[in-house]
């Protein structure tokens, strides 16, 4: 955030027909600004997705609250459409100061336990797995501290409630039907209300960005195929506003899961082409391809989990088989045809 967007005051947008508020939190990365909801009800003020833990986004949660007149005490519900720090950041912080309920799904609070918990060993198998699939040192080097920068946008965690698959919840003086997808997160939630055909999507379908599909050491191992069966879902809901996590609510959203689904077919046939042509590749010789050898590393480990998943499902399909080196390196080839 600027000087002049500070004295301009947070970002907010009220949504009087759908009785809701759109409220921009600050990202540091090429995303920009998360979106949070605010919808005030009987039941209290439920906030949708809080955004990060940091000094920029509390200030801002600040300003918004007082702009929207609510105060802590108003405020009876945080709701996490999925664990990523974006999200699910601000959720313990707002605990503390209000005592209210945190609720996400049991598969989505399993996955923050998996990347934040006090347990957690993703930096010590994310990069064994980066290893043995290509990536060099020099860029493995770079990721115990890349991933250790995200647990002070997670603390406090919160104490979580978990929200069960189509059982009505309530919000906003309306009572939503929670829909569970993957592929993108885990446990990923999805509130449909479908009187007034409103859907709060998080980051199951953005408008201009395709969702990162990520493969993690520990987590789904089909997270691609489960994304596609998610979009599939989905597309079957008469949705004529959907409200996303990132850029701005928009109405097309058949037509951009259809972009989505064909977006991910043609990239399985790129790099079935690729394979062909080169006879065998590592999942970090296909993700620079993809993506470019430019990347930080914050992009690189969404580019190299996105190649991997895609992968991952030419593998589950049939069209590529993973051969490992005597050296421990994995590499992937076209499947070779049996002979008859």
């Amino acid at each position: 955030m600027n000087q002049k967007e500070k004295e301009q005051g947070p970002d907010i947008h009220h949504i009087e027909e759908h009785q809701l508020s759109q409220v921009k939190i600050t990202l540091s990365n090429p995303l920009r600004w998360v979106n949070s909801y605010v919808l005030q009800g009987e039941e209290g003020t439920t906030i949708i997705d809080p955004g990060p833990r940091t000094d920029s986004s509390e200030q801002e949660w600040l300003a918004a609250m007082e702009q929207l007149k609510i105060n802590f005490n108003d405020i009876t519900s945080i709701v996490l459409t999925h664990h990523h720090p974006d999200h699910y950041g601000l959720a313990g912080w707002f605990q503390e100061r209000t005592g209210a309920k945190v609720w996400m799904s049991k598969r989505a609070h399993e996955e923050a336990l998996l990347m934040w918990g006090k347990d957690s060993v993703m930096e010590h198998t994310l990069l064994a797995s980066f290893r043995e699939h290509g990536m060099p040192e020099a860029k493995l080097a770079l990721l115990p501290e890349h991933l250790g920068s995200f647990f002070p946008q997670v603390t406090p965690q919160p104490e979580v409630s978990y929200i069960s698959e189509h059982l009505p919840f309530r919000m906003g003086n309306r009572v939503w039907v929670p829909v569970q997808t993957a592929g993108h997160a885990p446990g990923h939630l999805s509130f449909f209300h479908a009187a007034d055909g409103i859907l709060l999507c998080g980051d199951a379908v953005l408008p201009q960005i395709s969702p990162n599909v990520s493969l993690l050491p520990g987590s789904d191992a089909e997270p691609l195929a489960l994304y596609l069966a998610g979009l599939h879902r989905l597309r079957e809901l008469h949705v004529r506003t959907a409200y996303p996590g990132h850029r701005h609510p928009f109405t097309h959203f058949r037509e951009r899961i259809d972009a989505l689904l064909l977006h991910h077919e043609e990239r399985l046939d790129t790099i079935a082409g690729m394979l062909s042509a080169a006879g065998r590749l590592t999942a970090f010789e296909v993700c620079t391809a993809l993506f470019g050898e430019k990347l930080g590393i914050h992009q690189l480990r969404f580019a190299m989990c996105e190649a991997l998943a895609h992968l991952a499902e030419l593998t589950r399909r049939g069209g590529a088989e993973i051969i490992k080196n005597g050296d421990g390196m994995c590499y992937f080839s076209v499947r070779s045809q049996p002979h008859s």
